[in-house]
């Protein structure tokens, strides 16, 4: 599989960082958050004058397998027709990208729907749906393999156009059902605890949504390695973003993260390569059941706490104009030293 060279950015400026934080014109830490992801994104960018250039939101979208078993009362059609929407303007996704200057791209990881020729979405299809993990895994280890190039790929060309933050969302039917099967597996956590009713508002489906989940863990049979996990029971949308956020952390961009799912493509990222996790800010908590679980093993602070649950990243979105008030205030507030004002703390 595709390597990625993430390091830990250098410490040393942090003192410098903190020392700046310190001297503008408030009191010492009262501009709380945004102090710290003043400094995270300083430490990041390793400046005392961090930038945020040319914002980019991609949204992967793929069907999944096992949405024959019905643990979504969604029909799988949702998922070109949401992307249709997308491509119109017309999704939660849009307004947003909008309002907060984004550029969006949505990539077709494996929808399946044949696209027309020239329709505004990237073609990176890998299968027209992933396979049935209750009796077979969804994708095979080329597949995932592949999945994690195109995602990687993806991001080099933001980052080729001057990005140096970027958001990921997704678009799949079931893909909570995959999401809550990773953070199981791969954190450990009971998967009752990890299954929610996605997009189900009712929670009527939650029940039999389990009862399939569990048996598809019942019936695995691979290595339990981190990649084994993600290609048996993930869906091409997801492994894309995995890579996408891991090349984004080799670049140095910054990652917003949005919610359960994108959370658990953050989790499965950070088990190939820890140090992602220093490039991420965690855009929000969701009502999905599991979502706040998953942020508390990775120790993720998210920044709001709206009652989200729609994904397609429109919570890293809602974010974002925190992320933009930190770097302003490093950047536009006056120090101590440069205007008279007694320090008053």
């Amino acid at each position: 599989m595709q390597q990625f060279n993430i390091g830990k950015p250098d410490d040393e400026i942090r003192s410098c960082l903190q020392e700046k934080i310190d001297s503008l014109t408030k009191p010492k830490g009262s501009l709380g958050v945004l102090e710290d992801l003043a400094m995270q994104i300083g430490w990041v960018q390793q400046s005392l004058n961090p930038r945020l250039t040319n914002p980019c939101h991609i949204v992967f979208a793929g069907d999944h397998g096992i949405a024959a078993e019905g643990v979504s009362l969604s029909p799988q059609e949702v998922t070109y027709q949401m992307i249709l929407n997308f491509q119109a303007g017309g999704a939660g996704i849009n307004f947003l990208a909008r309002q907060h200057g984004f550029d969006l791209k949505v990539v077709d990881a494996g929808v399946n729907f044949d696209f027309k020729e020239g329709d505004p979405v990237l073609n990176r299809k890998i299968r027209k749906s992933t396979r049935n993990y209750l009796h077979e895994a969804a994708m095979t280890r080329e597949e995932m393999e592949l999945a994690i190039q195109y995602g990687a790929g993806c991001v080099q060309t933001c980052y080729d156009e001057g990005c140096n933050v970027i958001g990921f969302g997704e678009m799949g039917i079931t893909n909570t059902s995959s999401s809550s099967l990773w953070m199981a597996c791969l954190a450990g956590i009971p998967l009752d605890r990890c299954t929610g009713a996605g997009c189900d508002h009712t929670g009527n489906i939650v029940s039999h949504k389990y009862k399939v989940l569990k048996q598809a863990m019942e019936n695995y049979r691979g290595d339990a390695s981190v990649e084994d996990f993600m290609r048996y029971f993930g869906g091409y949308e997801m492994v894309m973003a995995v890579g996408a956020m891991l090349k984004a952390a080799e670049l140095k961009m910054m990652v917003l993260v949005d919610g359960f799912i994108m959370t658990n493509c953050m989790l499965a990222a950070s088990k190939l390569n820890e140090n992602v996790l220093h490039y991420s800010i965690f855009g929000h908590q969701g009502d999905e059941a599991g979502h706040k679980l998953a942020l508390d093993y990775l120790k993720a602070k998210p920044l709001l706490h709206l009652g989200l649950r729609l994904g397609e990243g429109t919570g890293a979105l809602c974010a974002y104009p925190v992320v933009d008030s930190a770097v302003r205030m490093i950047n536009e507030m006056n120090s101590f030293k440069e205007i008279k004002v007694t320090k008053y703390f």
